[in-house]
């Protein structure tokens, strides 16, 4: 019979007392099994961490009572997690203490009305879509998990994706949220004008205080802030400060959205809709050198592509290496017709040789006739250039190129089975004018450690995905995972960038905000933090006190 060790039994017994005590008032599900905890120890990160207890809340008052009962228990170093499908890939769902998970019971889309959706957080955003298509809306800020993430997810994560190029993040579709604080209440959070502010700060409550002091912090320091606002297009690094108060309007939604589930837990999302187009093709461009990139960059910009994505030649590599798989998700029913579909491209590699990037630049437009006018504009703008460009006139066409592009994590997930996907520095932006000095900087640091890697990226916004291979369990990983970070991330200041456009923080870039930031608006994301959460309760070691040899710890062992 095997025995128990001392550190096992210690778990299980402060285990059950937890869970018996949170059964008291929780109506929801409690859960302390092994499978249960192996299943929410880990997302898409390089981590792995072991909760105590995984909890699923029925309703509000739920997450309220465990708020409350996490708030009288100051001191005991316990917390509360929020996780919904686990896709986030930066560790942000991950901890040793309580996951809150909002998938089984908070997935209902209430309401669906003329440029809006109300939806709890558990929502999954195929299913959204699907229900707001079928109205005639979309919410176009949707990531490349768009199959498998929920909108809580993309609320807390601040996402964006190959749309955001046009419409911008899930910041700036967040009309309205509910949220529960500290205090153990659900409150509601959306834009006010200055009077609505004035009202607010006026009142004798903990609503009250939190507003008069986030609104003293931004008001007091609000040229720090708005210096230290990354000059970029994309960023999910950080508490967004500079978006709080413009003068006119004060909205903590702007705060919330993007912090991971540090400040509060969102129990309610209110979205904005748009109208999306009906005709799209696709101008596929061919780059042997990186030299004419910005300018090609801004010329392609100039006539408002919808998205305008990238992937290099190693990732085009790596397609035509597993061909089959490629030929499975873009459903060919042969080598020989996958071989076709790919003939111009073939030619164009045997007589001009391989490219360095394809770039894919997508227009659309209400009707084919207003899409083919604006195709038309950029190609003659492009024509100076003098490069390999191919125009899309299907769907089916255009298929062949997005697959590529979206396909190149899960290629490496399913065919390395000692390796694995490691994304670490896999998100970073720079304003594309410096591409063309940044990039082949970055291939130069990334290529002296003899990684397989892919690089695939939003180049519109100079929003770049970097997924190399690696062995995690090797001794050297740890050593390996600091110095390509340190170094990485080093050139993106130099040149003014983020360390995260899309991915957020979590456990693997926060220990670099305030290298990023400097100390005095780190030292202003740590009041942020107090304000909201001065016990702790909420999602602790991300955003601020973050410990990157925690992390490195941490890291997944098979």
């Amino acid at each position: 019979m095997r025995r128990t060790t001392a550190g096992a039994m210690n778990h299980l017994n402060t285990s059950m007392d937890l869970r018996s005590e949170i059964k008291e008032f929780f109506k929801g599900d409690v859960e302390d099994d092994a499978h249960a905890r192996g299943e929410s120890s880990h997302d898409a990160s390089i981590f792995e961490v072991r909760p105590s207890l995984i909890v699923h809340p029925k309703d509000v008052d739920d997450v309220k009572g465990l708020v409350r009962y996490l708030s009288g228990k100051t001191g005991s170093g316990m917390s509360v997690t929020a996780r919904s499908a686990g896709t986030d890939m930066s560790g942000g769902t991950l901890t040793e203490s309580v996951v809150m998970e909002f998938t089984r019971y908070f997935g209902h889309l209430k309401e669906i009305g003329d440029g809006y959706a109300i939806t709890e957080p558990g929502v999954y955003y195929r299913d959204f879509e699907k229900e707001t298509l079928s109205r005639g809306w979309l919410l176009p800020t949707y990531p490349a998990s768009r199959e498998i993430c929920t909108v809580g997810g993309m609320a807390a994560n601040n996402s964006g994706g190959e749309k955001s190029l046009r419409y911008g993040k899930t910041e700036d579709f967040v009309r309205r949220l509910k949220v529960v604080l500290c205090d153990g209440k659900e409150h509601v959070l959306e834009p006010l004008s200055k009077e609505q502010l004035d009202g607010k700060m006026a009142q004798a409550t903990f609503e009250g205080e939190l507003y008069r002091r986030v609104f003293r912090l931004v008001a007091d320091n609000r040229d720090l802030i708005m210096k230290a606002k990354p000059d970029v297009s994309k960023n999910s690094a950080g508490y967004y400060l500079w978006n709080v108060w413009d003068g006119r309007t004060f909205d903590l939604t702007r705060l919330f959205v993007g912090s991971q589930g540090t400040l509060g837990l969102i129990t309610e999302i209110t979205f904005r809709l748009i109208r999306p187009a009906s005709h799209s093709k696709l101008v596929a461009i061919f780059l042997k050198d990186m030299e004419p990139l910005p300018a090609l960059v801004e010329t392609v910009l100039r006539h408002r592509p919808e998205s305008f994505e990238s992937y290099d030649d190693y990732t085009l590599k790596f397609a035509m290496r597993y061909s089959r798989d490629i030929m499975a998700a873009m459903g060919a029913k042969s080598a020989f017709s996958l071989f076709r579909r790919f003939l111009p491209e073939i030619g164009m590699i045997l007589t001009r040789g391989f490219p360095k990037l394809v770039m894919l630049a997508e227009f659309t437009g209400m009707t084919e006739e207003e899409v083919d006018a604006k195709i038309a504009a950029a190609m003659k703008d492009l024509a100076r250039f003098r490069l390999p460009v191919r125009v899309t006139r299907t769907e089916e066409e255009a298929k062949k190129y997005w697959v590529i592009r979206r396909e190149s994590f899960n290629l490496l997930r399913k065919h390395f089975k000692k390796k694995k996907a490691a994304p670490f520095v896999d998100d970073l932006c720079v304003k594309p004018a410096v591409l063309s000095e940044f990039l082949p900087k970055l291939y130069a640091v990334l290529g002296g450690y003899g990684l397989t890697l892919t690089v695939v990226g939003h180049v519109g916004d100079g929003n770049f995905h970097i997924i190399p291979l690696m062995d995690l369990s090797r001794p050297g990983a740890k050593d390996v995972i600091r110095e390509i970070s340190s170094r990485v991330y080093s050139l993106v200041f130099q040149y003014g960038g983020t360390t995260t456009g899309e991915h957020n923080d979590g456990l693997v870039r926060s220990p670099y905000l305030r290298e990023m930031y400097g100390d005095e608006v780190y030292g202003l994301f740590e009041e942020v933090k107090r304000i909201f959460d001065p016990d702790g309760i909420f999602n602790p070691g991300k955003k601020v006190g973050s410990d990157l040899e925690y992390a490195l710890a941490h890291l997944k062992k098979d």
